[in-house]
């Protein structure tokens, strides 16, 4: 079967097309005519909209917005430490805070291709230690200043000294044992 081009379907259906332009007047007898059909004319012009809607829109997401805010942010009490029970234990936490980063700067400063899985060990017990302190806030939090909870997280922050003392002790040890096998290796 042969395809017929675009041009070719045209010209084979020329003068079958409409072309004759309405007459003037011919929307105006059209809807005459449905009126006396008694149907409902439909109004070909848009109905006008006010032009507060879209800014009554924008409002009421706003105020939605605001509404989660407010309500999430009242589930949510803020998480207590125990710099908030008391100013001596403000003071401890500083402490301890305060020795903790030094350690870790001591740590850092002696980081070497032997020494690098010790270090690398110690700061995931310290990552492990630091979670289960964020949990030990939110125990401070509910129980509502419970001695125990208070005494975990002082024992977890001394754990975290232990662990960076112990850590930064091997490390000392590692570069004697070096230090010394060096000697012995250049006396002979």
């Amino acid at each position: 079967m042969k395809k017929d081009t675009i041009n070719q379907l045209f010209n084979h259906l020329e003068g079958e097309f409409d072309i004759e332009q309405p007459e003037a007047g011919h929307n105006n007898r059209f809807l005459e005519k449905l009126k006396q059909q008694n149907n409902p004319v439909v109004d070909s012009q848009p109905k006008k909209r006010g032009s507060w809607t879209p800014f009554m829109a924008i409002a009421a997401s706003l105020v939605l917005c605001f509404t989660v805010f407010t309500v999430m942010q009242q589930q949510e009490p803020e998480l207590m430490d125990l710099a908030s029970v008391s100013p001596e234990l403000s003071q401890t936490q500083s402490f301890f805070t305060t020795a903790i980063e030094q350690e870790i700067a001591s740590l850092e400063s002696q980081r070497s291709p032997e020494t690098e899985d010790l270090i690398e060990d110690a700061l995931r017990q310290l990552r492990v230690l630091e979670k289960d302190y964020e949990q030990l806030k939110v125990n401070l939090t509910e129980s509502g200043n419970d001695k125990r909870v208070i005494y975990a997280m002082i024992n977890n922050f001394q754990n975290r000294i232990d662990i960076l003392q112990t850590v930064i002790e091997h490390i000392e040890e590692v570069k004697n044992f070096k230090y010394n096998q060096n000697e012995n290796t250049n006396t002979i």
